[in-house]
């Protein structure tokens, strides 16, 4: 690869994510960036920009740049990267030699987004730039050996999509990817407490409700949090206990598409592969692996066993970053 760093960006909805070489996942910050309306300038990315989501005066718009795991603003998302690049790559060789990055897409995307992704990385300085497929990276992040004729399913859930493969030698022979994923679980919980009980909550407290009390599968004890909101009719402030069979049911929705879709890569997988699936199981990587139950729920329906990965959330980004080792056994490191 020569001079120069290489890293690997898992270039999320929600979170962007950096491995460097030798040194392991170094960036975890949100993918949002705050900018003054009138001027234009950016006033904080990542981390500071997230802070001020739903807080900002009409002058200041934090913005989300990517959406269902693709980049919808182009300029933002630039400056974005160009901020986390140069906040890991330091030091003498980071002045004078930019760095070659692999870069994770979801499994379904189009040609205009693929260049989106990589002209994004070439105007934030990189060298070479190489795109990898979500599910891939995740694999390759878990410890999973792809370059064995054996199949290995993944079910990769992250911010905006949801992407599942079963990979055999590097490569997916089967693959989907839904654009149903943790953000949509958020908007799930924030319609359901609008219908249910005419209360308005923003993102942040539909996220905290997901992470702290959400579940796909009912929970042994119930569980319960205050939540404060808006009331739609009063216009007044209001303050809500929310249970966990309510998230259950809020959660419903999404949580069966995800379901159907894992069902259908299933029935599109060749026997042999389908053989090898069955006893090792279905891997599951990204923050909605986390969400409580889930992989009990998959496991029950489909008859497999759901294992979670060991560190669900940095997956992506590791493979995406020893995914260079391997780049002689991809074809064009499988880019889309």
């Amino acid at each position: 690869m020569g001079l120069g760093m290489n890293i690997g960006i898992d270039l999320g909805t929600a979170s962007v994510l950096i491995y460097v070489h030798g040194k392991g996942v170094v960036l975890h910050e949100p993918s949002v960036v705050a900018v003054h309306s009138r001027t234009g300038k950016v006033l904080a990315v990542g981390e500071k920009a997230a802070l001020m989501l739903g807080r900002t005066p009409n002058q200041v718009e934090a913005i989300r740049p990517l959406k269902d795991g693709v980049i919808s603003d182009f300029k933002v998302t630039e400056v974005m990267l160009k901020a986390f690049i140069s906040r890991v790559c330091t030091g003498f060789l980071a002045r004078y030699f930019k760095p070659t990055i692999v870069v994770c897409v979801p499994s379904v995307i189009t040609g205009v987004e693929q260049k989106a992704v990589e002209d994004a990385c070439r105007h934030a300085g990189a060298k070479e730039v190489y795109l990898i497929r979500e599910p891939i990276a995740a694999a390759i992040g878990a410890g999973i050996d792809i370059t064995q004729a054996s199949g290995s399913m993944i079910l990769d859930i992250g911010g905006g999509t949801t992407d599942i493969a079963v990979i055999s030698l590097c490569e997916a022979v089967v693959d989907s990817s839904l654009r149903v994923a943790g953000d949509k679980f958020d908007e799930a919980i924030i319609k359901y407490i609008r219908r249910k009980h005419n209360v308005l909550i923003g993102d942040p407290t539909a996220e905290d409700l997901k992470k702290n009390i959400g579940c796909a599968y009912p929970r042994e004890e119930e569980l319960s949090m205050e939540v404060r909101g808006r009331n739609l009719i009063t216009g007044m402030p209001a303050t809500l206990n929310i249970t966990s069979t309510e998230m259950l049911e809020a959660l419903e929705e999404p949580v069966s598409q995800v379901f159907e879709a894992v069902h259908s890569v299933l029935e599109r997988t060749p026997p042999e592969l389908m053989a090898d699936i069955s006893q090792r199981g279905i891997l599951m990587t990204g923050g909605g692996a986390l969400l409580y139950g889930l992989d009990r729920m998959l496991s029950t329906k489909v008859g497999v066993e759901v294992i979670i990965a060991e560190d669900p959330i940095s997956c992506v980004a590791i493979g995406t970053g020893l995914a260079l080792n391997i780049m002689d056994k991809f074809n064009t490191l499988d880019t889309v």
